[in-house]
This record gives C-alpha cells, structure tokens and sequence, in this order.
C-alpha cells in the first residue's frame, strides 16, 4: 500500500471512534433487519455497504451483496463463490494478485471465455470523518474493470452515479483516509519503520550536501577573486574593434544586395511559369471538349443499342403472340373448310335425289304397266344389303378419319422437331467454324506466339523494327500489349481479356509523329474496311506510376495491375491510362462478386470487378460475358489447343448425330405422309361408295309399283327436296363466305408475323456493327481519358513547381526582411557597398584573426567581465543553497525533538541515547502493540483452557507462535504443526482476533475460519468472534463459513447472506434451501 497518514503514537488508543446515531436509514434499501428505531453504535465511514461481481473467476453474476454494518456471515457450498467475494475485496481496493494466493496475475481472474470482468464496491461515507463528502456524498462506488490481457482500470464514482475520478492515486486517498489496510500495514508497524527511515535518509543526505556545498564555496571564493584581479589588468583594443564593426556595416548590406538579386531572378522564373500554365489550363480544356465529344459519341452508339435491344426484347412477346395467332387462324380456316366441303358434298346429294325423283315421276306419268310382287321384294331386300353394306362403310370411313388425324399430328410434331433440330445444327456448325479458326490460329502460334494476336503481326512487327532501325521513330513502338504482360494466376485470364478487350492487341506510341508512321505501316498488312488494332499515344516514361492513392484494395482479392507481370514501365502506365486496372478487382467466383460489389458499399476506389468467367460487375449492374476461354492470355497452348481439337472432334460427332437424327425425322415424315395420302385416298373412296349406295338405296326406294305409286307424293317429296337444296345451298354459300374471311384474317396473321420476324432480324443485323462502333468508341474514350490525365498530371507536376518557386520567393522575402532588419540594426543607414560579401566575410576574419591575437596575449575585457560576473552569482547562489539546508536540518531536528516529547516514559534514554532516539521510539511502539496482542491471544486460548505463547523478534521480523491444549502450564508447549486439525484452527482464530483487535481497519474479512473444528471449538470460537465483534460496533466483520450458521443467536447486528449452490453437473438434493425469512422465523 502506499505511504498511509500519519497517527499520534503517544496512545495505540488514539483511533477514530464512530458517533452513536439512530439507525433507521442503515442503507440505501432500508434493510428491515438494521435496528429501525434502536439507538446503537455503528462506523460511518469506510465500511463496506455492498459488492457486485460480474465474470469474475468461474462465476459469471454474483451479488449484490448488501453487508450490515457489524457482523455478516457469508455461507454456502463449496464453489458457490465466498472465497470469490473475499479476493474480489482485496483485488477491487487496489491489492495485487499474489496477495489474495488465489493467482499471480490479474487476468486469472477473468473467467473462461469471457473478454473482461467487473468489481463493484460500495463504502459507507457518512459524517464528519467522510471523505470529500461534498463530492461523493454518502457513499463512494469503486468500479474496476479487469481485462483479458491483465490491465484494469478503475472508475469512482459518487452516490448520485456520477464519476469522480478514474486515477488509482484517488483510491489510495479514499484508502488512507479510512485507514483500510492489509496484515502488517494494519498494524503501523511498517509505516512507522518506513517514515524513520525515510527521515534519517533525508537527513543524512542533506548533511552530505551541506558539506560538498560549503567546500564549493571556498572554491568559488578563490576563482571569483581571481578574475576580478585579471580584469584589472586588461588594456582596450578600440581601433581594430572599429575597423571590424565598418566591415560589419557593409557585410550586413552586401549580404541584403545578394538575396536582391536572387528575389529578381526568382521573380522573372516565376513569370514564365505561369504563362507556361496558362498554356497548360487551355490545352486540357480542348481536351476536355475531345472527351466530351467521345464520351457523347459513346453514349449515343450505347442508347442505340439499348433502344435496339429494348425494341427487340419487347417485339419478343408480340411475336410469339402472333404465331400463335396464325396457328389459330390456320385451325380456324380448315375447320371451316371441311363444313363447306360436307356441305358441298350434301348439296351435290341433294341434286342427284332431285333428278332421281323427277326422273322417276316421269316414268310413272309415262308408265302403265305393273311390277309384280316378286320385284318389289327383291328392291326391299337389295335395300336392306345396301344399308347394311353403308354402315359398314361409314365405321370405316370414322377409322379413317382418325388415323388421318394421327398422321397429322404426327406429321407436324416430327416437322417441329426437324425444325429445331436444324436450327441447333446450324448453331453447332458456327461454333465449329469458329472453334477451327481458333484451333488454327492457336496450331500457327506454337511456332509464334504474336499470330494469337493476328496472322498479320510477325510481319508488322519486322516492318516496326526496320523502320525503327531507319530512324523513322523516335522511340521503338511497343505492342500488341498482350504479348508484353504475363498472368500470376491462369484462372482470372478469360477474367483480364474481358476486361483489357482490345487492349491486348494495341500498340503504344511516344508521340503523334511515330504514331502516323505506325498508321502507315499497319496499311500495308490491313485491308481497307477492316479493324486495325488501335494505338495509344503516350510519351514514354521509364517508371511506372505511383498508383498507391487511389488503386482499389481488397484483402482477398487482386486487382488486374497486382495481378499481371509487367516488366515495361510503359505498359503498364498505358493500361493504367486507358483501363484504369489499379481500380478493376478480379473475383473468381460470380456470386461472390456480386456480394462485394452490390450486397454491400464496393471497397474503397473500385469502380468495377470481373469474375473467372468474364462476366462484368458494377454496384448496379451485371453483365454476362460471351466468350467462354481466353483467345490471348492462354499459357498452356499444347492444352488449349487438344481441349479445342476435342471440342471440334465432339461438335463434328454432335452434327453427324444430328443429322443422322434429321435423316430419320425425314423418312419418318415422308413415310406418314404417303400413308396419310393412302388414307386420304381411301377416305374419298369410302365417301363415294356411301354416296353412290344411299343413292342407290334412294332409288330403289323410290321405285314403286304403277298402281300404288300416288304421283302427287313424289312431286311433293321433289318439291321438298328442292327446299332442302335450297337451303342447303344458302348454308354453303355463308360457309363459303366465313372460309374467305378466315383466309384473308389467316393470310393478315401470317403477314404480321412475317414483318414483326423479318423487323427483328433486322435489328439483329444493325446491332452488330453498332457493337464494333462501340468497342472503337469505348478505345477513344480511353485515350481521351489517357489525355487529359497525362496534361493533369503534367499541370500538377508544373503547378507544384510554380507553387514551390513562390514558396521560395516567399521565404527569400522574408529572409531579405530579415537581413535589411538586420542590417538596419547593425547599421540604420544604407550603404552602397561594391565588394561582395565572400571578399567582406575575408577581411573580417583576418580582423578577428588579429584581435584574437591580441586578446592571447593580454585577455577579453568582456569576457573576464561575464566569467567575474557568472563566478560571483554562481558562489552567491550556492551560498543561499547551503544556508537552506541548514535551516532545514535544524527545523527537521526541531520537528523530531517534538514528536519525542510525547514519550515521557522515555526520557531518560534522550539524556543518555541522544543518537539512538528514533529506534527507541519505534522500538517503544512495537513493544506496545506486541504486548497488547500477546494478552488478547492468552486471554482468548484461556476460554478453552488452553496455552500459548508468542514470540516477536523486530529484527529479523519474524514471528513463531507454540500452544497447549488441556493443562495448561503443567504440560510442554507445542509447535503448531503438532496440534488437530480442530486445536489448529481454534489457535488460529485467537491468533486473528489478537490481531484484530491492534489493527484500525474499519472491517474485518475472515475465510473459513472453522472448517476443521469440532462442534465445541466452533461453538466457542463463535462466541469470542460475536463478543469481540458486540464490543466493537463501530468495526465491520465478515465472516466466510461453509456452515450453515442455523445455530446463532437471534440479533439485529448478525446478517446472513446465503450464496447459490453451485452449478457442476450433480444431481439436486432432495430438499430446497433454507430463506433468510425461514432462517429467522427458525432463530
């Protein structure tokens, strides 16, 4: 603990006693168990109200314990955390680990999995003796905050909750106020021997710098007298020191003419400057208008497009809907078809009937002779044939007509089926034509890498270095810029050329001169109409650009710049102009990437980011890549080149089988439409022969004999079949009208559906140079971007020029102030000096040279002068130093000499042992303290009959305590290792109470005092603690047993404070606990 205050030692008695106050307000709570009402004697100050632990050793929340102000006991099982709340006291008032012998550091103290843990602690500050009471009023809250890794902080704070201070000193203040200490220090003991100590030093010290000081002043007398004599002696040196202030005069003026000049040549740098960026500012505006104008172009060939794929998109639906419509229209006409032939076919029925029937009236008219019987039943009986033989016909014609349907049907499906699988031929031929292009180029580029990049590169890049070699450039172009980059990781290559795209194929240029000869090249090896590779034009630089301040930064994934191997400076700075590739991150998986980059803010300058696919995604965007491998980035040729030969081999085998499948759909339509034909020709044939037997029928039903043939019948049936016809034939007339009508609708359908198709092919067809005017508009962007960054970055540079010229002149202006303010002083008039201020700074050291000469032989004036000076304040200065300490070494024995006269009993060994008086009066006080507990220990062993005897040696500082149990002096006394368990826990609760009872603490914490006592031992250890503590009211004690504490008399000042059990896994016993209102009901 630090330095406790100081206590008069003329009586151990002389303690702080507590007032006697009505204690009806014990605590914050109003606890019903103080004595409401009942005058007693109770501490104001410094005793502990309550204490709260949170993840404090293997507990996570214990408390808040609220103690009484005299004797609490704290009971429970093992485990359920007493011992925690005795080293949380020590540990939360400032103590170290090692004191509380439950750990050698704080962090022990954090339980398992937790990050930190909290002590609570609240001490009673009431009455006069409060501390800062103003301040912290009735009680004062300690909070310490424990961490993980050891440290803790502490937070006090008052009554009201507000903090006071959050410094540990503050706490060792509240600590020595209310005298709380632990063992020895509660004794004063050690603080006693500690300040004598202190003192003796101090003034042993202090006597050893009173004797160095006054042999210092005896020194300093001498060399103080020596220098006044030496400035006796001493002759001027006036003429040359005049000569040497004239040069001084002019070297003041002739260093201001200098920087004169230099603030003029400044100025006239300065000038050119800024009109150097003026010319600057107005050529990035002409660039900015260039960017502008192709940002515009971009932006109008990208709304072009959009408009042509949103017009597409939206024509989509109209024609699938109108397919279906011209479906419906062609269903709807043949259906309409085949009622106008029924009813054609029934009209054509009808008119033969007509014939027939006049026919047959004619006969009748003309005919007079009679059929015999014989022939009308041979008519009756052919008729019933006839019937039979028709409806025979008409099953097969509706079985006909079923399998016609059939074949129909499948006829169309197979159609459909032929129709889609040519389409997917078609599909599967281009991407074989492709892959063999690409199959091809790769096969020519294992004996040259540049043909991946274009047949026609070898022989370019011959004619660049031939022109190179012939001076036509001034730097040797660099390209195509795929060729000079290289991957870390082959995985993100199809990822780099979506991103970089035609990039890999351009070229880079110093300037526009060896741009126009490049342009003349590439002439020669492409055809007019065809795409060029483009060119960037950049002035070379040998470094690459410092990018660290605004490149995209991502822990788990690289950015294209990180991720790429470039060994030319000029590369990269060309992709880092036209690309921007220190901001374009690179995630392999999609879905990843569209949670970096749209699931969340996008880190920190990233503008976009592509996946192992090629897929391209914005905060707001995605946008899926058509390319499925990489066409320039690949290392692995050999493999690239079998995974296409495999690809082409398996597409090749794809069309064989579909157009085996094509085939076969062939012969299978060819083959139901002969068989539909077939049908359809017997159908017609059924039709006709059911015609031509209903006809027959007809007649021979009409052909009856002369006699009971009633000639007006016949003409009435004519007369209705005429109006059947009739009919008939207006029916087939609407018919006929409808099937016209559904054609022209049918004809209108597949109209609209042909033109909406056709529309849509068309814009297909304008899309595609619209994507190649794009790709060229996008480079131009680029290369406008490149333009004005490569003029801002050169106005910057110019800029921090000029700013660090005018930084200059600022400073040379205010140098020359600062020189003409200094030549003024040295001379206020100025001087037209001729000579320069190297040839003036000469001649004043060869003065000085000669007046340095003189002062060798005869001495300074002014400095003999200072060093007499320094010598006479430096000997008066140490002179008050010595005094001082005298007088604190007499006010110092003054001080002691009245402490001691407070030991009357003592004062013959002042006269005798003068020198030996401060070991005396600590050897006194010992001697006092040690005698008051050696009584309180044999009065306490007596009430159990026993012994005991305590030896104290000061010097050593060791104490050895030996006690007999039963007879007392009749027997030996023993070694405390020789006594029960139960003798040895009694002997040392005496032992505590003895020191308890010479100790000023204002509480008292005692952990398990009984665990190994009999019933009797207990009971009568009990009885001295109570007693002690009844007589000392004003003292807190809290007493820590496993016990049960069910025994103890019934009192207001006793308070139990029963703990949780434990949680370890057990099985619960088979009764519940004991409350505090059942324990006192029960008392």
């Amino acid at each position: 603990m630090a330095k406790r205050k100081e206590e008069n030692f003329s009586s151990p008695k002389n303690a702080k006693r507590p007032r006697q106050e009505e204690l009806e307000d014990f605590d914050k709570d109003g606890d019903e168990d103080e004595c409401k009402g009942t005058t007693l004697t109770a501490a104001e100050v410094g005793i502990i109200e309550s204490i709260h632990l949170k993840n404090f050793m293997c507990h996570s929340m214990l408390g808040p314990f609220k103690f009484g102000s005299n004797v609490n006991f704290v009971v429970g099982n093992n485990g359920s955390g007493k011992s925690a709340v005795l080293t949380a006291l020590i540990v939360g008032l400032g103590g170290r680990a090692v004191a509380t012998n439950r750990g050698s550091s704080l962090k022990g103290f954090v339980k398992d999995g937790q990050n930190s843990a909290d002590i609570s602690i609240t001490l009673r500050n009431r009455g006069d003796d409060a501390f800062k009471a103003s301040v912290y009023g009735n009680s004062i809250l300690i909070q310490q905050h424990i961490s993980i890794d050891g440290s803790r902080s502490y937070k006090l704070k008052s009554a009201t909750g507000s903090v006071v201070s959050t410094r540990k000193e503050e706490l060792i203040a509240i600590l020595d106020h209310f005298n709380i200490q632990f063992f020895m220090k509660a004794t004063q003991l050690e603080q006693m021997k500690e300040d004598y100590s202190y003192i003796m030093e101090t003034k042993e010290r202090t006597k050893e710098q009173i004797h160095q000081g006054e042999e210092r002043l005896t020194e300093l007398k001498r060399q103080c007298v020596e220098k006044e004599e030496r400035f006796q002696s001493i002759a001027g040196l006036s003429t040359m020191k005049t000569n040497l202030e004239s040069l001084k005069h002019e070297m003041a003026w002739a260093v201001v003419n200098e920087i004169e000049k230099q603030l003029n040549a400044i100025r006239d740098n300065i000038k050119i400057g800024e009109d150097r960026a003026a010319r600057l500012d107005r050529k990035m505006e002409e660039q900015q208008v260039r960017l502008n104008e192709a940002e515009q172009k971009y932006k109008d060939i990208q709304d072009k497009l959009e408009k042509i794929s949103e017009e597409t998109n939206a024509r989509a639906p109209e024609c699938m809907a109108l397919k279906a419509d011209v479906v419906a229209k062609k269903r709807a006409y043949n259906e309409a078809e085949v009622l106008y032939n029924r009813s054609l076919n029934e009209y054509k029925a009808l008119k033969k009937d007509d014939e027939q029937l006049c026919k047959r009236i004619e006969e009748l008219k003309k005919s007079t002779d009679q059929s015999l019987e014989p022939e009308r039943l041979e008519r009756q009986k052919k008729i019933s044939w006839l019937k039979e033989r028709v409806k025979a016909f008409q099953n097969q014609e509706n079985s006909v007509n079923q399998e016609i349907e059939q074949f129909q049907q499948a006829i169309e499906k197979d159609k459909e089926e032929h129709g889609k699988i040519k389409r997917e031929e078609l599909d599967v031929k281009h991407a074989l034509s492709y892959n063999q292009g690409q199959l091809k180029e790769l096969k020519d580029s294992k004996t040259d890498r540049l043909k991946r990049f274009g047949p026609n590169v070898p022989a370019l890049l011959e004619a660049i270095d031939d022109a190179y070699r012939q001076g036509h450039f001034t730097y040797k172009p660099v390209g195509p810029l795929g060729a000079c980059i290289h991957l870390r990781d082959p995985e993100l290559a199809l990822a780099i050329e979506s991103c970089l795209k035609g990039l890999l194929q351009a070229y880079c240029c110093h300037n526009h001169a060896d741009e126009r000869v490049l342009q003349a090249l590439m002439k020669r090896f492409y055809l007019p109409g065809t795409s060029r590779p483009p060119i960037i034009v950049s002035e070379f630089r040998n470094e690459i650009y410092d990018v660290r301040h605004r490149a995209a930064y991502h822990p788990d994934f690289p950015t294209v710049l990180t991720a790429l191997e470039i060994d030319n400076a000029v590369v990269a700075n060309s992709l880092i102009d036209m690309r921007g590739i220190e901001t374009v991150l690179l995630i392999k998986n999609n879905s990843v990437a569209r949670a970096v980059m749209q699931s969340q803010k996008p880190p920190k300058n990233c503008r976009e980011a592509f996946t192992a696919d090629g897929d391209q995604v914005f905060a707001g965007r995605y946008y899926s890549s058509e390319n499925t491998r990489p066409k320039f980035l690949s290392r692995d040729v050999d493999s690239e080149i079998s995974d296409l030969e495999n690809e082409v081999e398996n597409k090749t085998a794809q069309i064989l089988n579909l157009q085996q499948h094509l085939s076969t759909l062939e012969k299978d339509i060819k083959h139901n439409e002969e068989l539909l034909k077939r049908c359809q020709l017997h159908y017609k044939e059924l039709k006709m022969k059911i015609r031509k037997n209903i006809s027959e029928i007809r007649e021979l039903e009409n052909i009856e004999e002369h006699q009971s043939v009633d000639i007006a019948t016949l003409e009435d049936e004519a007369q209705e079949n005429k109006s059947k016809m009739k009919m008939v034939e207006e029916h087939m007339e609407q018919q006929k009208e409808n099937m016209e009508h559904l054609k022209s609708l049918k004809i209108e359908a597949e109209n609209k559906y042909d033109a909406i198709k056709f529309k849509i092919n068309q814009l297909s067809e304008l899309a595609d140079p619209l994507k190649d005017e794009l790709n060229l508009a996008d480079s131009e962007v680029d290369n406008q971007k490149r333009g004005k960054r490569h003029y801002e970055e050169k106005q910057k540079e110019h800029l921090d020029t000029l700013n660090k010229k005018k930084r200059e002149l600022d400073m040379k202006e205010k140098e020359l102030e600062e020189k003409m303010s200094q030549a003024r002083q040295i001379c206020p008039e100025r001087i037209e000096v001729e000579k320069s201020a190297s040839i003036l700074d000469k001649e004043i050291n060869r003065l000085r040279q000669k007046i340095q000469a003189e002062h060798a032989s005869h001495g300074d004036r002014e400095e003999i002068m200072r060093q007499y000076q320094e010598a006479r304040e430096t000997y008066l200065d140490l002179d008050s130093k010595v005094r001082t300490l005298k007088k604190f070494i007499k006010l110092l024995g003054e001080i002691m000499e009245h402490r001691f006269k407070t030991y009357q009993q003592f004062r013959s060994f002042r006269q005798k042992n003068k020198p030996n008086l401060y070991y005396y009066i600590n050897l006194f006080q010992m001697q006092c303290l040690t005698l008051r507990c050696k009584l309180y220990f044999d009065n306490l062993l007596s009430q159990r009959a026993y012994c005991g005897k305590m030896n104290f040696d000061h010097k050593n500082e060791t104490l050895s305590i030996s006690v007999q149990p039963g007879e007392g002096n009749k027997a030996a006394f023993n070694d405390m290792r020789a006594l029960s368990g139960g003798e040895r826990s009694f002997s040392t609760v005496c032992f505590i109470l003895s020191l308890w009872s010479i100790a000023e603490s204002p509480f008292r914490c005692l952990d398990e005092f009984d665990v190994y006592m009999d019933m009797v031992n207990r009971r009568i250890a009990m009885d001295l603690i109570l007693k002690m503590a009844d007589s000392q009211r004003f003292r807190q004690f809290i007493l820590l047993t496993p016990q049960s504490m069910s025994s103890l008399p019934s009192s207001k000042l006793i308070r139990i404070l029963r703990m949780s059990d434990p949680e370890r896994g057990q099985t619960t016993l088979p009764f519940r606990p004991v409350t505090q209102e059942e324990d006192d009901d029960q008392r």
